[in-house]
């Protein structure tokens, strides 16, 4: 049994509250079920830190168009506005929203956005990739890729300096993406003078389920051991990867299978009642190995993407504490 099966046994105060959630039946259509469920996520974000939120004056935003192959996407662009002492020029977070592929937008993650960015001065670039199935594997993730050579070509714009921190991140399917562009972008002569300096990956999945390796398969048991957990069953990455029509053991999708050295430094978030549990503590484990510094944060007991529908919960207020710390150590540690 996987040395990390304990992590999966209910957090009590969780599961308390789950308990009193109306237990619903299948849906009919999981793709319509998944995007209203996006969507409802997106407004519960916000009533969670509408009360947080800087006054206006201290930030703006803008909605920005980009060509992209066969089509235009939406990025949503947030940045502090200057104080006298300060010039211009802030750091990046380049941003990827979960929804397994296949649901989310910008809105979910616009108001901690305005937070974080005025917290610390970060200028941070929020991308409406196009979803599957109505664009198949690879054009969400091309999306992204064009999204983040727009972000280097528009620091003016953006009143950013890729010198003073480089992040890409996001949350589940995002985490994926994020993970996908620190590899691409390693790699790529075009970002040799704005390197990639961080990641933020919560909860992100690495690895198709059918392309897990074998020297590796019994430490990856968590996607049996949590396949009917709460937030995300095994049968919806199944959904997800079908959605997508991607070959499992492409590295563009299943980024554990590539090479890692030389890649930026890493913060993970872990979920012990996610199917991807393991995954993520693997691949956290896979970087140290290879002289990629990482931090690590590990949440007994909850499940996949807990903390938006469970906010006042002790393991939610940690969580959001962490990334906190996580965004900080990764803009002082920078490269």
């Amino acid at each position: 049994m996987s040395q990390y099966a304990h992590l999966s046994d209910p957090d009590p105060e969780f599961a308390h509250a789950f308990s009193k959630l109306p237990v619903l039946p299948p849906p009919v259509d999981p793709l319509q079920a998944g995007r209203s469920f996006m969507a409802a996520m997106a407004s519960k974000s916000k009533e969670n830190n509408r009360p947080m939120l800087p006054h206006h004056s201290s930030y703006s935003i803008e909605d920005c168009n980009i060509a992209v192959d066969g089509g235009e996407i939406t990025v949503r662009c947030t940045k502090p506005t200057p104080t006298s002492a300060e010039l211009p020029e802030f750091p990046v977070l380049f941003w990827l929203h979960g929804g397994g592929w296949v649901a989310g937008d910008v809105e979910l993650d616009d108001f901690p956005h305005r937070i974080i960015s005025v917290k610390y001065r970060i200028s941070i670039v929020n991308v409406a990739y196009r979803l599957a199935p109505e664009h198949r594997f690879p054009i969400g993730l091309n999306d992204c890729y064009s999204a983040l050579k727009w972000t280097v070509e528009n620091t003016t714009r953006l009143s950013a300096n890729t010198a003073k921190g480089f992040l890409v991140g996001g949350a589940s399917s995002g985490g994926n993406l994020a993970t996908v562009l620190a590899h691409r972008a390693r790699d790529d002569p075009f970002f040799h003078n704005h390197k990639i300096t961080g990641q933020i990956l919560q909860f992100p999945p690495v690895l198709h389920r059918a392309a897990y390796p074998v020297q590796y398969k019994d430490q990856l048991l968590s996607i049996e051991q949590n396949r009917d957990g709460p937030n995300l069953t095994a049968a919806a990455l199944d959904f997800f990867a079908d959605a997508l029509q991607v070959s499992p053991s492409d590295p563009d999708f299943s980024p554990l299978l590539a090479p890692h050295e030389g890649l930026a430094p890493a913060y993970i978030q872990v979920c012990g009642l996610d199917p991807l549990r393991d995954e993520g503590l693997l691949y956290e484990r896979l970087l140290r190995e290879v002289g990629v510094k990482t931090k690590l944060d590990i949440y007994p007991g909850v499940p996949h993407a807990f903390s938006i529908g469970f906010p006042h919960l002790a393991a939610s207020i940690k969580f959001q504490a962490d990334f906190h710390a996580g965004l900080t150590w990764l803009l002082d540690a920078k490269v």
